[in-house]
């Protein structure tokens, strides 16, 4: 590799084997540190800059939910990936909430997960320099301090809730296909989280239309989801 630096990788995995395994197949990557539990993991991580985390869910001392939660409540912004052995959607959307970008339900294959690595990677690239806020219609989104209002009322969303909207913004009037708000909000992940969009898109409409009695967000049957430049009838999706 000459000079050139790998990525860092923390893995977070209590299984010395499967640790190992991992560590293996990802050396030409990435400089993998291993930690086998969630402490020792939180006192690495805030030693040391990571390109990606990738974390088991069950390990011996703390969850790895809480471990992904307190990663983001320290301000490490790196993409994670959760290892887990279910795969049951409501567990998806906890991780999703607690900050994860990406869900790997074992048993996987070694051409998966560093494919999931390389979206991961992709979705770091720098981004053009975006405005600061957004406004449609009524609502207005602002990216810095993370507050919604529409017509002057404040809205409080989740870390999703937030991002699909701010997608659905961006393209106002366009329809949004499910993978590119998977994308979007995900920063990476594919097919396997979709079914998770139309449980957060209801979550937004509960706070950002049925209150109004005009909803703005609109489906597209079998595309997507629109944000709609003028308030529709209270009758109407």
């Amino acid at each position: 590799m000459g000079s050139m630096e790998l990525p860092k990788l923390l893995l977070v995995e209590d299984d010395r084997n499967i640790a190992r395994a991992l560590a293996l197949a990802l050396r030409n990557n990435y400089s993998v540190d291993i930690m086998p539990t969630g402490t020792e993991a939180l006192a690495r991580a805030r030693s040391e800059q990571y390109a990606v985390i990738v974390l088991d869910l069950n390990l011996p001392d703390i969850p790895g939910l809480n471990v992904c939660q307190q990663l983001r409540g320290r301000g490490i912004e790196c993409p994670i990936l959760i290892l887990s052995g279910e795969s049951q959607v409501l567990t998806k959307i906890n991780l999703l909430d607690a900050g994860a970008n990406d869900y790997l339900t074992k048993p996987f294959s070694l051409g998966e997960l560093k494919a999931r690595l390389r979206a991961l990677a992709r979705s770091r690239e720098p981004r053009r320099q975006l405005p600061q806020q957004l406004s449609v219609g009524d609502v207005l989104l602002d990216r810095r301090t993370h507050i919604v209002t529409r017509d002057g009322r404040s809205i409080t969303l989740r870390r999703k809730e937030f991002a699909l909207l701010e997608c659905l913004m961006e393209h106002a009037g366009g329809v949004v296909t499910r993978p590119a708000l998977v994308r979007h909000a995900w920063q990476g992940a594919e097919d396997p989280w979709t079914n998770t969009i139309d449980v957060h898109i209801k979550y937004l409409r509960d706070k950002l239309d049925r209150p109004f009695g005009q909803p703005i967000i609109q489906t597209v049957h079998g595309l997507g989801y629109r944000l709609l430049l003028e308030p529709a009838m209270a009758d109407k999706k």
